[in-house]
């Protein structure tokens, strides 16, 4: 079992929606829900419950998330992630698109 997987499920937890726990976990919504289906298919036991209000924990859930909250605490920390290399510029070597209806481009001529 995954620590990200285990910090998305205790985001869910914690926040009791999918959507909520996403932004909080700075991920989308389909990686939080498919995180929480691996654990729960590892667990073998549903861990969530969906209802009218967002997303409650089953039995099996309160008894998991303390099991999770220690691998976690467990856990090395994360190291941050370092910020991009160089922005290439274009060069602008392409040519003008064309455009249906107007006459083709062409090359400048130099001036004498």
């Amino acid at each position: 079992m995954d620590i990200d997987q285990l910090r998305h499920f205790l985001a869910v937890a914690d926040e009791g929606d999918y959507s909520r726990a996403a932004n909080a976990a700075h991920v989308s919504r389909a990686t939080i829900q498919a995180s929480v289906a691996v654990v729960e298919a590892e667990v073998g036991d549903a861990l969530v419950a969906d209802d009218e209000h967002g997303v409650s924990l089953t039995p099996a859930g309160l008894a998991f998330r303390s099991v999770a909250r220690s691998r976690v605490a467990a856990a090395p920390a994360t190291p941050a992630k370092k910020a991009g290399g160089k922005a290439k510029a274009s060069k602008g070597k392409g040519r003008a698109p064309v455009v249906k209806g107007e006459p083709k481009p062409f090359k400048k001529r130099q001036g004498r």
